[in-house]
């Protein structure tokens, strides 16, 4: 779909805003990407086969799987404070 900006300018001034050419211009550029990216989920197929089952009262259940994460310095690389394998916080209750 092309957006003009003249399309930009008449949306600017229903929402009582102001832009200078430059700007319009790149709104617009902008709000084409927007309405490709639906135009491309309108392509989709978006059907959700699951949605019978829980229409019905059935639970889908998956099987839980247990895996081992190696690599603690990366899973705790953002704690503030360790202590051993543990995470040390501050004391919350005096």
């Amino acid at each position: 779909m092309k957006i003009t900006t003249e399309t930009i300018n008449y949306i600017a001034k229903l929402a009582k805003l102001r832009f200078n050419e430059d700007e319009a211009e790149t709104f617009a550029k902008e709000f084409e990407g927007i309405l490709d990216h639906f135009q491309n989920l309108d392509k989709e197929d978006l059907s959700m086969e699951g949605l019978a089952a829980a229409k019905e009262g059935k639970s889908i259940l998956r099987k839980d799987e247990i895996k081992p994460f190696e690599n603690k310095e990366e899973l705790f690389q953002n704690a503030k404070g360790m202590r051993e394998s543990y995470l040390s916080i501050p004391k919350v209750i005096e």
